[in-house]
């Protein structure tokens, strides 16, 4: 009964977790600047890490794979933002300078009152 809790919990966990990393990509596509790309990246990269490795740690049950597949999200978990920060940092520097606004924020200051 319980081997069946897990594999439930865990295919949940492996499509929640896929299905934050599609969204992501789509995200990547369809967002207007470079910055909300990154950012959009980002966040659903780490989500979508966490989820699917924890899926697979409760496939593996408690074993050596367990750990290493903990050490291998852990190390995801600490590269993955700070080479979005170093990404973003860079774009900055070389220039890129983020939106203040959205483009109806800007037609709302236009118009006459």
């Amino acid at each position: 009964m319980i081997d069946l809790v897990l594999d439930i919990l865990s295919w949940i966990l492996l499509i929640l977790g896929g299905a934050c990393v599609l969204i992501g990509g789509i995200g990547g596509l369809r967002l207007p600047n470079f910055y909300a790309r990154i950012h959009a990246a980002s966040l659903t990269d780490t989500m979508g890490t966490i989820l699917i490795f924890v899926g697979m740690m409760l496939q593996a049950g408690l074993s050596l794979a367990t750990l290493k597949l903990f050490a291998i999200m852990l190390f995801l978990l600490l590269t993955g933002p700070t080479a979005t920060y170093a990404l973003a940092n860079t774009a900055l520097l070389s220039g890129l300078k983020p939106d203040a606004g959205s483009a109806s924020d800007e037609l709302e200051e236009d118009e006459p009152k």
